[in-house]
């Protein structure tokens, strides 16, 4: 079963110009789609350093969903709790500048419900089995705290991301029962009511310090994007996980690489610091090409000890 994930599909439809960008012109350029989302990036990511994880999820019931089940079974995740439904999957449309920032977006969100009859009828079997649980914290109030219920129930840890912040900030009391959460610095500003914006990462990282034991959130990691990530958790432990020098050519899904780096390290036995520097690794991976997942990794070089599955 490995780590289970859940959340939604998107298809990204994302524009890049030939030239200048110019912020109120038309612009030139190419347009790629591709499948995203937060959660079934972070599955792939998960799926490519050689573990294998279970996709909790819904896909539009059309040659497009098959497509995309077959895509992750190609990486070897386990489909098994994907649903087709009608209109199952999400849409994210991104135009990126010259130094292959998002500089506007719209995202539609899929209606999600019927994932909680997913774990109506197979919750007590899917996390029996889990080695731990990423979700979105956006989702639906009603599968959040069924998620958390289980969760409880056996034991496991539970990573929570974040997909649209305005929304997760009406899931916040839950933060308290997730195992770390990760979010970026403009997100975090949302959750406390404060403006982050032009605080060195050690400075943030001591603010964040004091915010997590107000809050009694467990563990925090807020990403800085070239700065890196900051972290903190409840017992006092913070600190700052430096970015990689790389040449940078598209920042989409690094964010969920660095994700699926922490929830791997977390799950597997790493220290906080040293899962934000497997995250760091992964999301470096990323944003040196227009992928928006990490290329395939052993564990090993990952500094985990755990033996390829076949």
């Amino acid at each position: 079963m490995g780590i289970v994930i859940m959340g939604a599909v998107f298809v990204d439809i994302k524009g890049y110009p030939d030239g200048n960008y110019i912020p109120a012109g038309r612009n030139a350029g190419r347009v790629e789609q591709i499948y995203g989302g937060v959660s079934r990036n972070v599955t792939e990511d998960i799926a490519n350093c050689e573990l294998r994880p279970t996709f909790l999820s819904l896909v539009d019931d059309t040659g497009t969903g098959l497509d995309v089940i077959r895509k992750l079974q190609n990486h070897k995740v386990d489909t098994r709790y994907i649903r087709q439904v009608p209109d199952g999957m999400g849409t994210w449309l991104a135009v990126f500048d010259n130094e292959g920032d998002v500089v506007a977006s719209i995202s539609k969100r899929p209606n999600l419900m019927p994932i909680l009859d997913i774990l109506e009828k197979n919750g007590d079997e899917i996390f029996s089995q889990a080695d731990s649980i990423v979700i979105e914290v956006d989702m639906d109030k009603a599968i959040v705290k069924k998620t958390l219920a289980l969760a409880k129930k056996y034991g496991k840890p539970v990573f929570g991301v974040v997909a649209n912040m305005s929304i997760g900030l009406e899931r916040r009391d839950f933060l308290k029962e997730l195992s770390a959460f990760v979010c970026n610095s403009q997100e975090a500003g949302l959750l406390f009511c404060t403006d982050f914006s032009g605080l060195t990462p050690e400075k943030l990282a001591d603010v964040i310090s004091e915010k997590v034991i107000q809050a009694r959130i467990p563990k925090l990691v807020v990403t800085m994007g070239s700065q890196g990530a900051v972290y903190a958790d409840m017992d006092g432990d913070k600190g700052v996980c430096p970015a990689r020098a790389v040449e940078v050519k598209d920042t989409t899904g690094a964010g969920d690489s660095f994700c699926a780096g922490l929830a791997v390290g977390l799950t597997y036995g790493k220290s906080l610091r040293e899962a934000c520097e497997i995250g760091t690794h992964l999301a470096a991976s990323v944003i040196v090409t227009t992928e928006n997942v990490c290329p395939r990794f052993l564990p090993r070089e990952l500094g985990l000890d755990i033996d390829v599955a076949d």
